[in-house]
């Protein structure tokens, strides 16, 4: 996609965010551990402080540069915490808008977080997981540099129907 800019996202774009995380919780209800309903009835406070960033912890927004500011895309990070699991990090929430797949958004934004987990001082590995039968995303994810490493069956229950994870891992 020309002309695409992506930023690590303030407080002060919570209204924009909660419009992309919502539809992506309907367009893909399967892909996410959380509901569209539950979401739904989140204030904007509370979309603000889930992307507020921080030394462990960022998200990322992808916009067309000409337009109306909404997002096309986005994708979480999170820094482990423990003591000995503070070399790895976390991608989480990684959505592209339908109308922006195919254009290179994704693979824009997963190595826009590459480069800046790898800025961390002392982060050695980055873990995500996606949805066993997402074949697209498990097609760029592994043309980055992720490899499976097990998966998760029946990971998710969503409508009565369970779904597996593929666990992946990229050693920065």
């Amino acid at each position: 996609m020309n002309g695409l800019l992506i930023r690590v996202l303030e407080e002060a774009d919570a209204g924009v965010y909660r419009q992309i995380r919502l539809n992506a919780l309907k367009s893909d209800p399967d892909a996410y551990g959380s509901t569209y309903d539950r979401e739904a009835r989140f204030t904007l406070e509370t979309f603000a402080e889930r992307i507020k960033p921080g030394a462990k912890k960022f998200v990322l927004g992808a916009a067309g540069r000409e337009g109306n500011g909404a997002l096309v895309g986005i994708a979480s990070f999170v820094r482990e915490e423990g003591m000995k699991t503070a070399h790895k990090g976390n991608v989480y929430g990684v959505y592209v808008a339908p109308d922006a797949r195919g254009a290179g958004v994704g693979r824009a934004l997963m190595l826009d977080l590459i480069g800046r987990a790898r800025a961390l001082d002392g982060m050695e590995q980055l873990n995500l997981t996606v949805m066993s039968d997402n074949l697209a995303a498990k097609r760029l994810y592994a043309s980055i540099g992720f490899e499976i490493y097990g998966v998760e069956r029946r990971a998710i229950k969503h409508g009565g129907r369970y779904f597996d994870e593929d666990l992946m891992a990229l050693r920065l």
